[in-house]
C-alpha cells in the first residue's frame, strides 16, 4: 500500500495539536503516512495523541551547515534527474524575487527530500503555505510526484501576495480551515474552486462535558474568579492588552488568573504584569501537555483569549483552544477578529469584544466575573454549539476519500 508525505515545519509540536490530530485521523481511517520535517522537536513535553501516531519521521537538515555532506549528495542526485531543470526553474523564478539565504535552504532541504522520499509514497501533502510549503513544492517537482496542502493562519497572512499565487496555481487542490482564509485564498487562485473549507473540529473523546453545579464564584462572597488562558506568548495572542485589561479591574473583584504557554515574548510579560501591580495574582504555567490544559479548563471560570493582528500581518485562525473551552462548556470571552467569530456567538455561546481595546475587555471580564448565571447560560450553549458544529469527522472523512483517490 502506497503512503502520502506529510510536510510540516516540526514534528512533534505541541502548538500543532490541530496537526497531530489530522495525522491519527487519517492513520485510524487508513491513510499510510510519511511525517517530513523541517527540524527536530524542541518542546518540553508532548500529547498523547503524538504517542499514538505511528508514521515514519523523516527529519531534514534545519541548516544546510547542519549536514552539509547530506545536502550536497542530494544536490549531486538532483542534478542528474530528467526533472531537474524544471524544478530548479522553478525555485530561481522565486529566488528572483526572494534572493536571500532563506531561499536557498528551502532548495537544499527539498534536494535532500526528493532524493530520500521512499518509493512507496505517491503524493505530498504540506501544512502551511509559506516555507514548509515552498520545500514540499520543490521536492514534488523534483521527484515527479503531485502535491497538495493545508493552509492555516500565519502562512496566509504573512506570506506575499506572489508567494501565494504561485503555490495555489501549482497545486493539485487544497484546504484551509476558516471562511475567512477561504475567501481570502480563493481570491488570489486563478481556479478557486479547488480550494476547501474544511475546520480542524475536535476530537471530543479527551474533552469532558461540563460538571453539573459548578461553584458559582462572583469575586466577592462567592470566591475569586478563576481565569484561564492558553496560547503561545507572542504579539497576535494580545496578552499585552489583556494584562492592561486585568489591571483595569475594580479592587473590589476578587480574581486569579492562570496563563498556559510557552513563546518569545513570556518574560516580558511578567515583567509587565509586575510593573502594573498584579504579578501575585498570577500563574505562569509555561508550556504543558494537553491533559494539564483539560484540568486547568476544568479549573477555570472563564477562558479569555485577547487575538489581535500583529504588526507583520500574523493573526489567528480559529483556535483550537477556544473550541476545547468550549466543549467542556467553559464560558469564552474573545475578541471579533479573524475567523473568532465563526465559532463564538457574541451573547450567544460568548462574548466578543474588539481587539486592542482593553477597555471593553475589562469591563467584559468584570461582566462575566460577577454574573455566574451568565457564564453558566454561555457555557452550556457554547458545548453544545462547539460539539455539534466542530466534529473533527468530517473533515477527516473528506481528506481521507482526496488520498484514497491517488494512493
Amino acid at each position: 500500500m502506497s503512503r502520502i508525505a506529510v510536510v510540516v515545519k516540526g514534528y512533534p509540536r505541541l502548538s500543532e495539536t490541530f496537526i497531530a490530530q489530522e495525522m491519527f485521523g487519517l492513520q485510524q481511517r487508513g491513510i499510510g503516512q510519511l511525517i517530513v520535517a523541517l527540524r527536530r522537536p524542541y518542546d518540553p513535553f508532548i500529547h498523547a495523541v503524538h504517542r499514538q501516531i505511528t508514521s515514519d519521521v523523516l527529519y531534514l537538515p534545519e541548516y544546510i551547515k547542519d549536514d552539509p555532506a547530506r545536502v550536497a549528495r542530494a544536490r549531486r542526485w538532483a542534478e542528474k534527474q530528467p526533472t531537474y531543470a524544471a524544478a530548479r526553474a522553478l525555485y530561481e523564478a522565486d529566488f528572483a524575487h526572494e534572493p536571500n539565504a532563506n531561499r536557498q535552504r528551502r532548495w537544499g532541504q527539498a534536494c535532500v527530500f526528493a532524493r530520500e522520499l521512499p518509493e512507496d509514497v505517491t503524493w505530498i501533502h504540506t501544512h502551511y503555505l509559506h516555507t514548509p510549503c515552498s520545500v514540499a513544492r520543490y521536492a514534488a517537482h523534483l521527484s515527479g510526484r503531485k502535491w497538495s496542502f493545508s493552509a492555516h493562519a500565519k502562512d496566509i497572512w504573512t506570506s506575499p501576495e506572489w508567494d501565494l499565487r504561485v503555490k495555489l496555481d501549482d497545486a493539485a487542490w487544497g484546504v484551509t480551515c476558516t471562511k475567512v482564509n477561504l475567501d481570502h485564498l480563493r481570491g488570489l487562485c486563478a481556479r478557486p474552486e479547488k480550494i476547501d473549507l474544511v475546520y480542524h473540529g475536535l476530537d471530543f473523546s479527551p474533552f469532558p462535558r461540563r460538571t453539573p453545579g459548578k461553584r458559582a464564584a462572583d469575586g466577592g462572597a462567592g470566591g475569586p474568579v478563576r481565569l484561564l488562558s492558553v496560547g503561545r506568548a507572542v504579539e497576535k495572542k494580545g496578552y499585552d492588552d489583556l494584562l492592561e485589561a486585568l489591571a483595569r479591574l475594580p479592587a473590589n473583584l476578587d480574581w486569579r488568573f492562570e496563563h498556559i504557554g510557552g513563546g518569545e515574548k513570556a518574560e516580558d510579560l511578567k515583567a509587565h504584569a509586575e510593573r502594573l501591580g498584579i504579578g501575585a495574582r498570577i500563574s505562569w504555567q509555561g508550556a504543558r501537555p494537553r491533559e494539564d490544559v483539560i484540568a486547568a479548563a476544568r479549573r477555570a471560570d472563564l477562558f479569555v483569549l485577547a487575538s489581535k493582528v500583529a504588526r507583520s500581518g500574523d493573526r489567528d485562525g480559529l483556535p483550537n483552544v477556544l473550541m476545547e473551552a468550549a466543549a467542556m462548556g467553559v464560558c469564552c470571552l474573545a475578541t471579533n477578529v479573524s475567523a473568532i467569530p465563526e465559532l463564538v456567538r457574541d451573547g450567544e455561546t460568548g462574548v466578543l469584544v474588539p481587539p486592542e481595546d482593553p477597555r471593553s475587555l475589562a469591563e467584559a471580564i468584570e461582566r462575566l466575573a460577577r454574573d455566574p448565571a451568565l457564564r453558566e447560560r454561555l457555557g452550556l450553549a457554547a458545548e453544545e454549539d462547539v460539539r455539534t458544529r466542530f466534529s473533527a469527522d468530517p473533515g477527516l472523512d473528506m481528506l481521507a476519500e482526496r488520498f484514497k483517490a491517488v494512493l
